[in-house]
């Protein structure tokens, strides 16, 4: 493993390591993709806390970001997703 793939893994995992963001991921992995609202709702926490969780989770490139007019929608990265679940079946094999 090179040192890109070593430091996206870690971002991945650190971002899934949180419950606030494993939430969020479980969310758009139920309804295929989720704006900001959504998140505040399923959360309950304010809307700069949501950008916060929402930006991380974007920066680890484990979500894709499509503008709608002034709404921003949230997909899972399913490529990325596969990457970082190949790096965890290195462990059971």
């Amino acid at each position: 493993m090179d040192k890109s793939e070593a430091r996206f893994i870690e971002k991945a995992m650190n971002a899934i390591a949180d419950p606030c963001r494993l939430s969020i991921l479980q969310e758009i992995s139920r309804k295929g993709a989720v704006c900001c609202g959504d998140v505040q709702g399923l959360t309950g926490l304010s809307q700069p806390t949501c950008s916060h969780h929402i930006k991380l989770l974007c920066d680890s490139k484990l979500l894709d970001c499509r503008k709608e007019g002034r709404n921003h929608f949230f997909t899972l990265n399913k490529i990325n997703f596969k990457k970082v679940s190949l790096f965890i079946d290195r462990f059971h094999q």
